[in-house]
């Protein structure tokens, strides 16, 4: 089933409405993004091991999460930024 916005705040914290339709536009399960945020927390450490790229949906929402931590719009595990 897909992903609710209130389960994927859940998950990765408050999300902009930008971030929140790409997430949503995946179809992904909240399993998935589950799977896609270990990862991307983990890449280096799964890179090492020799583990395998995921693919699918979890792939497609591993690229939304890194470009939105590149463009500081999410960084998993911080703190929110409040609004002026």
């Amino acid at each position: 089933m897909p992903i609710t916005r209130s389960e994927m705040e859940k998950i990765l914290g408050p999300v902009d409405n930008q971030m929140a339709t790409e997430i949503l536009s995946v179809g992904a399960s909240a399993e998935e993004l589950a799977r896609a945020l270990f990862w991307v927390n983990s890449d280096e450490a799964f890179v090492n091991e020799g583990a395998h790229m995921p693919t699918g949906k979890v792939a497609e929402l591993i690229e939304i999460l890194e470009s939105a931590e590149m463009e500081d719009e999410y960084r998993p595990g911080a703190a929110p930024v409040p609004e002026a």
